[in-house]
């Protein structure tokens, strides 16, 4: 009779090792917050309420002195949340984690020690090869901010700030439009036995979504275009009531253009937004009518947009009011400062309770999502594509 063999062998019968998994130890961080220099950049990436959460958590902040001063945030304020204030900025731009709104200078880069993690913005429209050079030669772990997800898949950061910039646009067309700024005399509101304001919003995404949802809100008459049904069905689900929708079709837009009082550019291309409104069509365009080029950061949706600033925001071209600031949020410093702070706070928390930047990134998609430089080397592919670096997948590199 044979005996009945085994299906494990001699080895794999004997007692094994447990495998246990190794607690991750707990790190603390030392984030810098140097003052924004960039042309009328007022916000600050934390609020003294911010400060004083990470501080709780036995972590450490040194901001500059009044880099919250532009969002009304004094220095007593961030030192009796817990932060270190200096005037030197060298000591902010030295500590091993630095938080800014704008990207840093080239000059600023200069003061960064090696090996720092770099969290900001990218705005890769307007960056150079050399900034990406001197990244790669300091060694620095860069996430850009506008570029994280969140657990849905959404970008958390520029929903945020195309929130505030559309609400924004309709407050200033609404400022624009009374007669202390020479303009129309028109008010945004819906008052009895007088016709309401005409609105038009070119794109139906988020931007384009708060604004209509301050539109009506004033009591203004809104129309939306937008190529996207999808877009368009959603917008009217979220602001619960059955709109005027068009695809961009020209017959239909000049048409509405001709009655509109305002104009809202809210489109965005891939690279540059797509010019819809041609100069003939802005000509044909009520007197005192008012264009908010939201889309002018990327290079505007109106053919007549010119780039303004704070100081002088708008100008007139066919008797057409034109306001087209780049970095609307910014008007509204302290608005913009807490809604970005609420997005980094957490952030920086997991960051720290899984013991750090690599730690964090290696568990979490959407923060891996926004990296895109990893200890000097390149992980975006697009940024290599646009100035012709070398990459590597991040997934390669961080397992």
């Amino acid at each position: 009779m044979t005996k009945p063999t085994s299906p494990f062998t001699k080895e794999q019968l004997l007692p094994q090792e447990e495998m246990l998994e190794v607690a991750r130890k707990k790190g603390k961080l030392f984030i810098g917050i140097p003052k924004e220099t960039y042309y009328q950049e007022k916000r600050v990436c934390l609020t003294p309420d911010a400060v004083a959460a990470l501080t709780a958590h036995g972590h450490r902040v040194m901001l500059e002195s009044d880099a919250g001063l532009g969002a009304s945030f004094t220095d007593k304020d961030y030192s009796e949340a817990g932060a270190e204030i200096t005037n030197d900025n060298k000591k902010v731009f030295g500590c091993p984690i630095i938080l800014k709104v704008e990207p840093p200078s080239i000059e600023e880069l200069e003061l960064v020690n090696p090996q720092t993690v770099l969290i900001s913005a990218l705005q890769l429209k307007t960056q150079s090869k050399e900034y990406f050079q001197c990244l790669a030669k300091k060694r620095i772990t860069a996430i850009g901010f506008e570029f994280i997800r969140d657990a849905d898949g959404a970008y958390p950061a520029v929903r945020a700030l195309s929130e505030i910039a559309g609400t924004a646009s309709i407050l200033i067309a609404a400022e624009l439009m009374s007669s202390a700024t020479q303009g129309s005399g028109l008010m945004m509101g819906n008052i009895s036995g007088v016709p309401p304001v005409e609105v038009v919003i070119l794109g139906a995404g988020t931007v384009g979504e708060f604004a209509g949802r301050s539109a009506i809100g004033l009591g203004a008459n809104v129309k939306i275009f937008d190529n996207s049904i999808t877009k368009l069905r959603c917008i009217q689900t979220n602001l619960g009531r059955p709109l005027y929708t068009s695809t961009i079709q020209p017959k239909n837009l000049l048409k509405a253009l001709k009655r509109c009082d305002v104009l809202i550019g809210a489109v965005h291309g891939k690279n540059r937004a797509p010019v819809i409104v041609t100069e003939m069509m802005v000509e044909q365009m009520k007197k005192g009518a008012v264009i908010i080029d939201v889309s002018i950061d990327r290079g505007g949706c109106v053919e007549t947009s010119e780039v303004t600033t704070h100081d002088h925001p708008t100008f007139e071209k066919h008797d057409v009011i034109h306001y087209c600031v780049p970095n609307i949020p910014s008007r509204y410093a302290r608005t913009s400062s807490l809604s970005i702070s609420n997005i980094f706070t957490p952030y920086l928390l997991q960051i720290g309770e899984e013991g750090g930047i690599e730690n964090a990134v290696r568990f979490d998609r959407g923060l891996k999502n926004g990296l895109y430089f990893y200890h000097g080397i390149l992980t975006s592919k697009p940024i290599a594509d646009w100035f012709d670096l070398s990459y590597r997948d991040i997934n390669l590199l961080i397992l």
